[in-house]
């Protein structure tokens, strides 16, 4: 199912719940934002027949909305294709985003450097809401690996990727039930998606301090995760490389754990008290 609905999954009755008592969903505005998430990066242009029908509106309600997101410059509309695409007022919008700036900021130079070291893509990771949020990522050039990297602002439960379960092992248990609640997909035959063994396994990979998640996103790829904390302790995020097992992982043990601590610990010297 797309990502645009899940919010529409929701009944009304839960989703009214997370609001103060008397303020109803303004629906208009509900039913925008569910368009505008219907944009995915696998697929960034759709025509009206689909986004009508991945938000559940009439195609006369969604053009209204829609020439609506254009005039603010949310949306454009390519005559050729006759298809709709973001628009660059959402970058603008994204550059006032505080979430995971001051990592994102102080991160970014180590991050190209651990990619450049290891071959591999490196991902800054941070939690928010239950799932893993990336705020940052550098693509490690390597054009015999074919596959679909989580771009920058994408979502992941956290049961999938040595990022989001070194997130997900850190978590107080309030937000570890809330992480573990969520729909949790099976991307890969090896993918974790029953949340007491996740706990179980939350529980060990904290206690080893790093995670090694050998094809549970792809076949034949490896992702290797450890925490970043703050001056104070504090769990920040995480730092995590993927890429084929035989550059990650050659024999079952992540070969570059040791540039990634020291990458992350570097990191978290320079992160004030969140």
């Amino acid at each position: 199912m797309a990502r645009a609905s899940l919010a529409m999954n929701r009944t009304d009755e839960d989703r009214a719940a997370q609001l103060p008592p008397g303020v109803p969903i303004v629906r208009a505005v509900d039913r925008a934002i569910a368009l505008l998430r219907a944009f995915r990066p696998e697929q960034p242009r759709l025509g009206l027949s689909e986004l009508a029908r991945q938000v559940g509106l009439d195609k006369g309600t969604a053009r209204r909305l829609l020439l609506t997101l254009q005039l603010n410059e949310l949306v454009e509309y390519d005559e050729h294709s006759q298809s709709y695409a973001l628009a660059v007022g959402l970058i603008e919008l994204g550059s006032a985003v505080t979430t995971g700036r001051e990592l994102r900021d102080i991160a970014g130079p180590y991050l190209t450097e651990i990619a450049e070291k290891t071959g591999a893509t490196a991902f800054i990771w941070v939690h928010i809401a239950g799932r893993g949020l990336c705020v940052d990522r550098v693509r490690a050039s390597l054009p015999h690996v074919d596959a679909t990297w989580f771009a920058v602002g994408a979502q992941a439960p956290l049961n999938c990727g040595g990022g989001p379960r070194v997130l997900l092992a850190y978590l107080d248990d309030e937000q570890r039930r809330l992480a573990l609640s969520i729909e949790l997909p099976k991307r890969a035959p090896a993918s974790q998606t029953d949340p007491a063994l996740l706990w179980r396994e939350a529980d060990r990979i904290r206690a080893q301090g790093w995670e090694l998640a050998a094809d549970d996103f792809f076949i034949g790829l490896t992702g290797v995760g450890v925490p970043i904390f703050d001056r104070s302790g504090a769990l920040a995020g995480a730092l995590s490389i993927s890429s084929l097992t035989s550059i990650v992982a050659p024999q079952g043990h992540p070969v570059h754990l040791d540039a990634l601590r020291d990458a992350a610990a570097r990191i978290g010297a320079r992160l004030l008290p969140g």
